[in-house]
């Protein structure tokens, strides 16, 4: 296949282009205008163009035959009124110029993939969430209810869509295991706020092999949750990486209104949590390599997992 990956120089992409190049696909990355190609360490062809010109991604994505969006500027750092602008609007305009270029393409063969995430539930407590619930209201649910409306919009023009709604991506060079890491191992691993919150979690490598799943069972559309079975508390989540670490804490609780009073709104995102579980990929035949956080941990910071914890 040919596969075109936008949005590849994040946390994801840089996972997953290697893996899809492995595998024998054929991959090519789009970059802005104002971004220099020597500066992307991506072993693909870089395409290079302006994504604003809509004719410019009619003839892009006529030559693939896969797109996986994985547009949209970070949401780890604390929001205001300009940020939640950039979030929002970086991911909403490449899909829609996507979906337009999939409108003007003469072949209908096309598989798109649109990057979207578990915060499209809002925060529950306690409710077990599959594919099938409802959005929540939350800041990052409207962002993620408008963005699959308008990758959705590609079924009108007979492509096949995929809403990866991602969990909290755990792997050794970047996303949420690298900026926790730095605070267990300084003894300050307590767990934040109550600790009741669910860590809906997935490890890389069955990230990319759930891709690849997906790409071969044409089948599957929709949404579709990228988390592990077995979604942990936040209290649970700080125990075993302590564990793994072998690390004790000297500051058993960070407290929330600290987090709230550093972070602002953002703080709600770890404050507060989803228990999404993935029943697509498991009702397929998905088989996850690290279905438990314990595995998980010890595969990615190679520490052998103790026996009977």
């Amino acid at each position: 296949m040919k596969i075109l990956v936008v949005g590849g120089t994040g946390f994801i992409g840089t996972l997953l282009i290697p893996s899809l190049k492995d595998n024998g696909q054929q991959i090519s990355m789009v970059i802005p205008l104002g971004r220099k190609p020597q500066e992307i360490k991506a072993d693909c062809a870089i395409l290079k163009g302006d994504t604003a010109n809509q004719q410019w991604w009619a003839e892009l994505i006529e030559k693939h035959q896969v797109i996986i969006n994985l547009t949209g500027s970070s949401i780890f750092r604390r929001w205001n009124k300009r940020v939640k602008e950039d979030i929002y609007e970086t991911r909403i305009i490449t899909t829609r110029n996507i979906v337009q270029a999939l409108k003007a393409c003469s072949s209908k063969e096309k598989h798109f993939f649109s990057a979207s995430g578990v915060g499209y539930y809002g925060y529950q407590l306690n409710e077990t969430l599959n594919e099938e619930s409802g959005p929540g209201s939350s800041f990052l649910a409207r962002v993620a209810v408008n963005l699959e409306a308008e990758a959705l919009k590609a079924k009108e023009y007979c492509a096949r869509v995929v809403l990866c709604r991602f969990g909290i991506v755990m792997g050794k060079n970047g996303g949420a295991l690298k900026n926790m890491l730095p605070f267990f191992r300084c003894w300050c691993g307590g767990r934040w706020g109550s600790g009741r919150q669910w860590f809906s979690w997935m490890h890389a490598y069955d990230l990319t092999r759930a891709i690849h799943f997906l790409l071969e069972h044409g089948e599957i559309e929709g949404a579709v949750n990228f988390t592990a079975p077995n979604p942990v508390t936040n209290q649970e989540m700080a125990r075993l990486l302590r564990m793994v670490l072998r690390k004790r804490t000297l500051l058993p609780v960070i407290p929330g209104f600290l987090m709230r009073y550093a972070l602002g709104e953002f703080s709600e995102v770890f404050l507060k949590g989803q228990r999404a579980l993935p029943r697509k990929l498991l009702s397929a035949g998905f088989q996850f390599r690290y279905p438990l956080l314990e595995g998980c941990l010890s595969d990615l910071l190679d520490v052998p997992p103790k026996l009977n914890s």
